[in-house]
């Protein structure tokens, strides 16, 4: 149930999104390890470089919040009312590293209103720096 919540969440927050630019909306619904939801949309500037996306808009509030762990975040993107498949970028890929267990956390990858894949962070970040190599 927890999943379809999160889901739910993220198409919710995407129509939120300040994405005037690129037209490309996206929302995000990230779970803390003590049952927390935070979540994000992406914010767009005409400068770019300091567009923020929807999955750090949903870790760095949850991290604002004290929040240090985290077990599933659910991402949904795209130009239209259905969303798309919407991968998190590499940036996010490694916020995520941050503060995951790579063999344990959950990204939801939202594929249209109905539809979802799932994928544990260490598919879709192998051999990432880590502070787990510190």
């Amino acid at each position: 149930m927890v999943r379809d919540d999160l889901i739910k969440l993220a198409l919710h927050v995407r129509e939120k999104s300040y994405s005037p630019y690129s037209g490309f909306k996206v929302g995000a619904a990230l779970l803390a390890d003590d049952g927390r939801i935070f979540t994000g949309c992406n914010v767009e500037n005409a400068a770019f470089s300091p567009t923020n996306c929807a999955e750090r808009t949903a870790f760095f509030k949850a991290v604002s919040e004290g929040a240090r762990k985290f077990t599933a975040i659910a991402v949904c993107g795209g130009h239209d009312e259905e969303p798309e498949e919407c991968f998190p970028c590499g940036v996010c890929r490694q916020v995520m590293v941050e503060f995951c267990d790579p063999e344990a956390f959950e990204v939801i990858v939202v594929t249209s209103s109905g539809s979802s894949e799932t994928y544990l962070l260490k598919e879709l970040m192998p051999k990432a720096f880590s502070p787990l190599f510190r």
